[in-house]
């Protein structure tokens, strides 16, 4: 580890030595300071180093190992763990890795999209958060007041965005809702109606993200499908009158998993300012990404407040959790907020409050990480098997993020949902390609990465090429 000399100084008025020892510590390694497998100073010398009781250091390590940032074994010395490296650049994760089986029973079946793996949630950390903010809930948090999200776990949201993805927002932006869904039903319903002069009228990426286009179809929305290529969502290419709201996956468009260009995304901003128009930026799995560092949000280089940024903990951490969140332009928070606590669309205070906390005190930073490297090893592992075995059938896109990935069928003329059906009842959960365009669609096969084991994709693949034979009947 660093010298304690580089250590800053303890702040002993304000107490809890041992906590300030963890938190200088976990941060280290977080930000890759103390990388996997350094050997740290034994827990008497860091304590006379330090001027505290060794006791003092025993408890923030034996801390530090419960929630997996070092490992030690009897007689030899305690170390960093080596899971909390993120992976090199283009590169697998690291081999020190162990593959987690494939989660059966928890979804649909094989390749699953958008099921996220939840059998490395930090179950014991989670439950410690949980029990102790569920003893300890302040009264005024107990009221009705805190509808749109305890201001404690708005801050540390945007603490933690506006650091990774770069959103620039107040806490009073920020509206804590159950589900990505249901922000975009709220703001859809606030911003799409029949009285307003500018009508009714959304732009939807094609193909684009079923369950949103169900929602804005239930809001009243008339759907207009734009092209997406591989630069993103082409507003030159849409017809129509312009829309009052736009529904796009900048970061990550699902299901393609391309990035918009820089040009595309001042292209939409200026338009959707000349327009009136607000843009729906869906941020929901971005932050995973495998060969460079998460590309920065719309929201953050919006400078006319048109931008409406949606995230979500469902993919991250766990979708039993019920948590996401809205960052709204300033002029929409009063009537969104009215709207959400006339819908009722709120989180429990109690698991609010033990999110702030698992975010302040970065346990959730660690579980990206982790699940980061992962979900790279996994992905990468599907690509190469797709490749390889559905190569002359299939194009498999490049697989640089995200949990789900994209096939294209070389032959255009094939009803990819007879194919998806065929195959799905030899136990996969594969999504047909056209299901998620509004025009005419390009057939494919949507794969999910998450809950495929790296052993286990050549097989899951090679089935699938059987599969996909024509006149197969994947016997």
């Amino acid at each position: 580890m660093a010298p304690v000399a580089q250590w800053p100084a303890l702040d002993r008025v304000a107490g809890d030595l041992e906590g300030q020892v963890y938190r200088v510590m976990r941060d280290r390694i977080l930000q890759g300071q103390m990388p996997p497998g350094q050997r740290l100073l034994s827990t008497r010398m860091l304590a006379l180093s330090l001027g505290v009781a060794r006791s003092t250091v025993v408890k923030a390590y034996e801390r530090l190992k419960a929630e997996g940032y070092l490992q030690s074994t009897t007689g030899s010395a305690t170390r960093v763990a080596a899971f909390t490296t993120p992976p090199l650049q283009g590169q697998a994760a690291p081999a020190t890795l162990s593959p987690m089986p494939v989660v059966e029973g928890a979804g649909g079946g094989l390749f699953e999209p958008g099921v996220p793996d939840v059998s490395a949630f930090p179950h014991a950390a989670w439950a410690r958060h949980l029990g102790a903010r569920g003893r300890s809930l302040r009264v005024h948090d107990l009221g009705y007041g805190a509808h749109s999200g305890i201001r404690e776990l708005r801050e540390a949201i945007l603490d933690h965005i506006s650091a990774t993805r770069g959103v620039i927002a107040r806490p009073e932006q920020l509206l804590i809702v159950p589900s990505t869904g249901a922000a975009i039903d709220l703001l859809a319903r606030v911003l799409l109606r029949a009285d307003r002069s500018d009508g009714t009228v959304a732009w939807m990426e094609e193909p684009g993200y079923a369950t949103a286009q169900a929602l804005l179809r239930m809001a009243g929305a008339d759907l207009v499908p734009v092209p997406c290529d591989q630069a993103g969502i082409d507003v030159g290419r849409a017809a129509g009158p312009p829309p009052r709201l736009i529904y796009v996956t900048p970061s990550h468009q699902y299901p393609t998993g391309v990035t918009m260009s820089l040009p595309r995304r001042l292209a939409l901003l200026e338009f959707a300012r000349a327009n009136g128009s607000v843009v729906l930026e869906d941020d929901y799995d971005s932050e995973f990404q495998y060969a460079s560092r998460p590309i920065a949000a719309l929201q953050g280089i919006d400078r006319g407040e048109v931008v409406a940024y949606l995230g979500t903990f469902s993919k991250t951490l766990a979708p039993g959790l019920r948590v996401a969140y809205a960052v709204v332009p300033s002029w929409l928070v009063s009537e969104a907020a009215a709207a959400q606590r006339l819908r009722g669309a709120v989180v429990p205070i109690h698991i609010q409050a033990a999110l702030a906390d698992f975010i302040r005190e970065g346990r959730f930073r660690a579980h990206l990480r982790y699940m980061n490297a992962v979900y790279a090893t996994r992905m990468a592992a599907a690509v190469s098997a797709l490749r390889l075995r559905c190569g002359d059938r299939l194009e498999i896109g490049e697989g640089a993020g995200g949990l789900q990935l994209a096939g294209w069928f070389r032959d255009a003329g094939i009803d990819d949902r007879a194919v998806v059906q065929r195959i799905n009842a030899q136990g996969f959960a594969l999504r047909a390609m056209s299901a998620l365009h509004l025009g005419p669609p390009r057939p494919g096969l949507l794969f999910g990465i998450a809950r495929m084991a790296p052993e286990a994709a050549d097989a899951a693949a090679a089935k699938i090429a059987r599969l996909i034979k024509p006149g197969s009947s994947g016997g």
